[in-house]
């Protein structure tokens, strides 16, 4: 029980409520069905059908969509603690692929377990959709971000959004964190060229605010990171258990 009760899903439901014993439990036998799977091999593909859920426990993955004619935006990335390809449970055909960005572990889901785990354990049920709707708050933003904020702004947002998240789940800090996105995936993530984001990075560099480089976010000043985004992370709703 102590694994499941430090596991990274656990420590995001957390924030929303405080969990019983009998609802790790329910958590634990979510995931009995533990599977590791490679880099770059989608574990979900748009328009699949019947498809199970993920809880990722270990490494990166990317939600995105393929338009006609080849290009890819990416809607969102997942660290451990999410869960992967949960609306294709409920909405029964996935409107999105889902692709490992470093080999990952992750427990699989299926409807049914799902959906007797929400009967069994109304308060979890709560908790799992709380962290859905913080996903949607998340893509909202981001909509934001290509839409409204400049280059610079949508940059620093990205990275201080990814290292409120990851602080979440004990893997960050206002100092930084790991990171194995390429500037590519940034690239297809906020609607930049790769040559672009590498010249955003290298300002935000030259202005001492953040350093984006070896696999690690580190952040300079960070409080003028945030007035730069106009970051405001209540839509995270980190700030304590509503269910006690």
């Amino acid at each position: 029980m102590n694994a499941i009760k430090n596991s990274p899903f656990t420590r995001k439901l957390s924030a929303f409520a405080v969990l019983s014993e009998d609802e790790l439990a329910v958590l634990e036998r979510l995931h009995q069905r533990r599977r590791t799977f490679a880099a770059g091999s989608d574990l979900v593909h748009q328009g699949q059908p019947e498809q199970a859920a993920y809880i990722l426990s270990s490494g990166w993955a990317c939600s995105y969509k393929i338009q006609q004619e080849g290009s890819r935006q990416i809607v969102d990335f997942q660290i451990p603690g999410d869960f992967l390809g949960l609306r294709s449970v409920l909405l029964r055909t996935s409107d999105h692929s889902i692709e490992p960005i470093v080999e990952i572990e992750a427990a699989e889901v299926l409807a049914e377990d799902l959906l007797g785990a929400f009967a069994d354990t109304p308060r979890l049920a709560a908790a799992i959709l709380w962290a859905a709707s913080r996903d949607e708050a998340m893509v909202v933003e981001h909509l934001v971000g290509l839409g409204r904020r400049d280059a610079d702004a949508r940059m620093a947002h990205f990275l201080l959004e990814l290292g409120a998240r990851l602080a979440l789940v004990g893997m960050g800090s206002k100092a930084g964190y790991a990171c194995p996105l390429t500037q590519y995936h940034l690239a297809d993530a906020l609607g930049l060229t790769a040559v672009h984001v590498n010249r955003v990075l290298r300002q935000l560099r030259e202005r001492d605010l953040v350093t984006f480089r070896d696999g690690y976010v580190k952040f300079g000043s960070f409080d003028r990171l945030v007035a730069l985004a106009d970051f405001d992370p209540g839509y995270l709703d980190q700030t304590g258990p509503l269910l006690k």
